[in-house]
């Protein structure tokens, strides 16, 4: 009887699947929104026993389009490897003509959403978005804008902002940065006019009144939040930038499943919830086919927003 109950154990524990040690790419250096994401990822999934050991390893270069090439071709088929990415990315492919593009990975979920800030150092002689126009429509090339990488939010926002304000689009002086702790070194430095970003990575700094918050691109004011929205300012633009992850190409549906499953719950614990809340991102789950749906109607979007503007022929 005691070899039958010990062997009914250890066939039942054969059964259970296996605990991932997930290895995420955060495809930026660190101190950005894909950083910040992995991160927050790699916390929740260990302290909610999803994954006993999770690693973040930082691939920057080209909005993200490096490291989704290193990790497509390394890791086909690791239900292991996960790496989080994008709007910024969905530009990117297309500005940098990507021979990678989110088809060459499985996407799992989009997971956050943040409006972009507009903000100017605490010194600056611009003291609302009225006065960022101005002098954009007086000398274009003269305002130099720091953002993330070419062809992502921040560089499709500034685009549409002043296209809105009825200057040229391709004339506008955007300084790309792979990382947000690069492009918040180079606006606090006073090297910079104007910065764009996500508002959470420059909240910290709004707060401590280093940095002057001009407006959002959200359609409301947002809670909280003391300015304007791009609309209030009379630009009609409303951005929001969102978040994703993805698991590596080539995996079966149970191994998708599985990763699937994984991330749902972590999204669905309240730790996941309080990191949001802590941080200011939005909650946007969305999984499955509905996902890849919305992600392909995103691309197609992205495409043409970015020949308008004239990043892409």
């Amino acid at each position: 009887m005691k070899h039958l109950v010990l062997a009914s154990l250890f066939a039942g524990a054969v059964a259970l699947p296996a605990m991932a040690d997930y290895t995420i790419i955060a495809p930026a250096n660190p101190g950005g929104g894909w950083d910040q994401t992995a991160r927050t990822m790699q916390t929740v999934l260990q302290e909610e026993g999803i994954s006993k050991s999770v690693q973040v390893q930082n691939v920057p270069g080209a909005g993200g389009t490096i490291g989704l090439a290193q990790f497509a071709s390394q890791n086909k088929g690791n239900p292991d490897a996960l790496i989080v990415g994008g709007y910024v990315m969905v530009g990117a492919i297309l500005t940098n003509n990507s021979p990678v593009s989110l088809k060459d990975v499985t996407p799992i979920a989009r997971l956050t959403g943040e409006y972009e800030a507009i903000v100017v150092p605490a010194a600056s002689e611009i003291q609302d978005m009225a006065g960022l126009i101005e002098k954009l429509k007086a000398d274009p090339g003269a305002v130099s804008w720091a953002g993330g990488s070419a062809g992502g939010t921040d560089h499709i926002a500034v685009g549409l902002i002043a296209k809105a304000a009825g200057v040229d689009p391709t004339k506008i002086n955007y300084i790309a940065y792979s990382g947000g702790g690069e492009a918040l070194a180079a606006i606090l430095g006073n090297q910079v006019t104007a910065g764009i970003s996500s508002l959470g990575e420059f909240e910290a700094q709004i707060q401590a009144g280093t940095l002057r918050l001009l407006a959002v691109s959200s359609p409301e004011r947002l809670e909280g939040v003391d300015a304007p929205t791009l609309q209030e300012a009379g630009l009609d633009v409303t951005l929001e930038n969102w978040r994703m992850v993805a698991a590596a190409p080539g995996l079966s549906d149970e191994q998708k499943a599985k990763v699937t499953a994984d991330i749902e719950k972590m999204a669905k614990s309240e730790n996941w919830q309080k990191q949001l809340a802590d941080k200011g991102w939005m909650d946007t789950w969305l999984a499955g086919p509905e996902f890849e749906a919305q992600l392909d109607k995103d691309v197609e979007s992205t495409a043409a927003i970015l020949k308008d503007i004239g990043l892409v022929k």
